[in-house]
């Protein structure tokens, strides 16, 4: 009987607490938030790749050429700290129509240059020294968790502009925000060659002035739930 009435006490204690609670009005609204700045450093991702058909000849050739551009990258004053090797591989490749194994040898740097006067220099060097794609490259700035920051705050002060605007026409007034939710996609801007084959750029002149690298945007993006008043 203790049970039952229990149960009961809570079942009536559940259902007077769910009639309380109220709907809370919101508005939701997204806010972009822009900072537009000149790179001071670009990272670029290069590659050395070798093929044939003895697996250890392939590996020694990869090996040499890749010294060779690391030897180059520090003659470059390139710091240490600002160059690494991000792969390395050695994969066999099967021909079924020749019925013939190869083999392709590959090795990764990344470099980080923080002088962006010694870049043309730089990737005419890798060229001459073996480097034979180029995976990728970035334009960076090196105050880019600073400049996030800015951008966040900008995007809320938009989202709540926004908000304001609407409720303005209303009477009512716009509260504290409810929840926020950051959308933000960081994105480096690349220049148009930089996922081509070496030799395709070496093509177009790599010693003269390649690049206009203007400004790049860091932005943020974030939706926002305000409580009306």
């Amino acid at each position: 009987m203790k049970k039952l009435v229990l149960f009961l006490t809570i079942m009536f204690m559940t259902m007077s607490y769910g009639q309380e609670i109220k709907q809370i009005p919101l508005i939701n609204v997204n806010g972009e938030g822009k900072v537009k700045v000149t790179p001071d450093q670009v990272c670029i991702s290069a590659t050395v790749e070798t093929k044939g058909n003895n697996a250890k000849d392939v590996k020694k050739q990869n090996d040499e050429k890749m010294d060779a551009v690391l030897k180059f990258i520090k003659k470059m004053n390139i710091p240490t700290a600002n160059f690494k090797t991000k792969q390395v591989a050695l994969n066999p490749q099967y021909d079924y129509e020749k019925k013939k194994t190869s083999y392709n040898a590959t090795q990764t740097v990344e470099i980080v240059v923080k002088d962006l006067s010694k870049y043309d220099e730089l990737m005419e060097g890798l060229v001459q020294q073996g480097i034979n794609r180029i995976d990728r490259v970035t334009f960076e700035s090196s105050k880019e968790t600073q400049l996030q920051v800015e951008a966040r705050k900008l995007a809320m002060k938009d989202a709540k502009a926004k908000a304001e605007d609407y409720v303005s026409v209303l009477g009512q007034k716009v509260g504290k925000a409810f929840t926020i939710s950051d959308n933000t996609q960081v994105y480096h801007p690349q220049p148009v060659y930089a996922a081509m084959r070496m030799k395709e750029a070496d093509s177009m002149g790599a010693s003269n002035e390649t690049l206009a690298i203007g400004e790049i945007e860091i932005t943020a993006n974030v939706s926002v739930s305000f409580v009306l008043e």
